[in-house]
């Protein structure tokens, strides 16, 4: 595992660093049958994929039985880091993409991730609620609030309110709308320092 990311989480376990080493020879495997993650991000992926998800980490800490929607997870991003870093939430991971649903199947089984609940479906066909809906910019903001807002549970147990987490790069201000007076903004550059994070964001919407 590489040493960014134990320089910003000292505390990580063995098991947690177990599973984070794993990560990598996992979705080398999976990629080169289905591609779900490019080739150039592939070369940098610790600092792309999971530094970057576990960003969220660095502002929200889920309480145990926190269950978190991640709509449009992609090949499992952000949620697999995550359910890696907080193993008594429960991580529901969407996709509406087979191949994509597949892979992260088989990350979770291979990490033995029992937290990790994968499912193929539309975001806006799931009826489900949570306590967080989680994201890493897979539409603009204000289209995927209207699409998940359904899916938060009025019923918060964590120091933050129930809301949406939503991982977004580059300048909000035309894209936040009306919007913008309610969400509540972090730079990843504070957090980290890698070039890489300089303009990326964690957005959040309470309920």
């Amino acid at each position: 595992m590489p040493e960014t990311i134990l320089k910003y989480f000292p505390s990580l376990n063995e098991i947690q660093k177990r599973m984070l080493t794993r990560l990598k020879p996992v979705y080398d495997q999976w990629n080169s049958k289905i591609n779900v993650i490019s080739r150039k991000d592939m070369d940098e992926f610790y600092l792309h994929h999971v530094l970057h998800s576990l960003s969220i980490a660095k502002v929200f800490s889920f309480t145990p039985g926190t269950r978190i929607l991640d709509a449009g997870t992609g090949g499992g991003f952000p949620g697999i880091p995550l359910a890696i870093l907080f193993p008594d939430s429960e991580f529901t991971l969407l996709d509406s993409i087979e191949k994509k649903i597949r892979v992260v199947k088989a990350a979770a089984e291979e990490l033995e991730l029992t937290n990790v609940f994968p499912v193929r479906k539309r975001a806006e066909d799931e009826k489900g609620e949570y306590d967080f809906v989680i994201s890493r910019a897979v539409t603009e903001f204000q289209g995927f609030v209207k699409l998940t807002q359904k899916n938060i549970s009025r019923e918060s147990s964590n120091s933050l309110r129930n809301g949406i987490i939503y991982l977004k790069g580059g300048n909000l201000d035309n894209e936040l709308g009306a919007l913008k007076d309610r969400v509540k903004i972090w730079n990843i550059r504070d957090f980290f320092s890698e070039s890489f994070f300089e303009t990326k964001k964690i957005v959040y919407l309470s309920f």
